[in-house]
């Protein structure tokens, strides 16, 4: 099966600089959006083949996620099932025979870390939800999870060692997941790889400079490591200030 996962920045945006054309190119069998930044019925998006499945923040404008699949699931889930968790539209959980698929916009810590402390929660609670989950079938997770793991993960570590997303705390809260029994699949085919990133800033012609950063993933459950295929994060594909990422798995 191939899985892709996107943070668009707007998909209507999105969709007027070649979304629907690499959509159909791309052919996934699962297709994940972050920052739809939409509400219900401000997009007719047409998927051909697959089932959609939105979730929107009370916000209009902000956040949003969206999940296109191919199978129809056994049951879908919006949210982590915590109420202060579950307002930014931030979550889709689809529940398949073999697997769980979660698709997650997690909360940026904004300038000056603003809201670090809320991440921090909403870290632990997320953490919570797919260990659930995990106890019960192995779970894929896919999506923007905001945080830079590790150095060689981002271009410039030095300059942005308190920067969101690559703070002490975030990165140790990345790293807590996976010691509570996930796999960063990226790292997992390619733990050496440098300069191979997913997001850029519109600023300073960050992308043409290639001074990016890695914070979107596919993390599975570590049971499922015989079962993984290819990692891909695919730089070439514009249209956002992210680009997409790639899991192929044998489920």
């Amino acid at each position: 099966m191939r899985f892709i996962s996107w943070n668009v920045n707007g998909l209507r945006a999105a969709v007027g600089k070649g979304f629907s054309e690499y959509f159909k190119e791309a052919d996934a069998d699962i297709f994940s959006l972050q920052e739809t930044k939409l509400q219900a019925g401000q997009i007719d998006l047409e998927t051909e083949g697959y089932h959609q499945y939105w979730n929107y923040a009370e916000k209009k404008g902000y956040s949003g996620v969206a999940v296109f699949t191919k199978q129809e699931p056994l049951s879908v889930a919006y949210g982590i099932g915590v109420e202060e968790h579950d307002h930014e539209g931030r979550v889709i959980t689809l529940e398949f025979p073999e697997f769980y698929y979660v698709t997650v916009y997690t909360p940026n810590s904004q300038q000056e870390n603003a809201r670090l402390a809320y991440r921090m929660e909403w870290e632990d609670a997320f953490r919570a939800y797919v260990s659930a989950l995990d106890a019960k079938k192995p779970v894929v997770i896919c999506g923007d999870l905001n945080v830079a793991h590790n150095e060689i993960d981002l271009k410039n570590p030095k300059t942005n060692r308190r920067s969101a997303g690559f703070t002490d705390e975030e990165r140790g809260k990345f790293t807590e997941l996976l010691g509570a029994g996930f796999v960063d699949t990226f790292r997992y085919f390619y733990p050496e790889q440098e300069g191979i990133y997913s997001w850029w800033s519109y600023r300073f012609k960050a992308r043409e400079k290639n001074a990016g950063w890695r914070i979107d993933y596919y993390v599975v459950s570590k049971r499922l490591e015989d079962k993984l295929v290819d990692a891909k994060i695919h730089t070439e594909v514009l249209g956002s200030d992210h680009c997409p990422v790639e899991l192929e798995i044998n489920l």
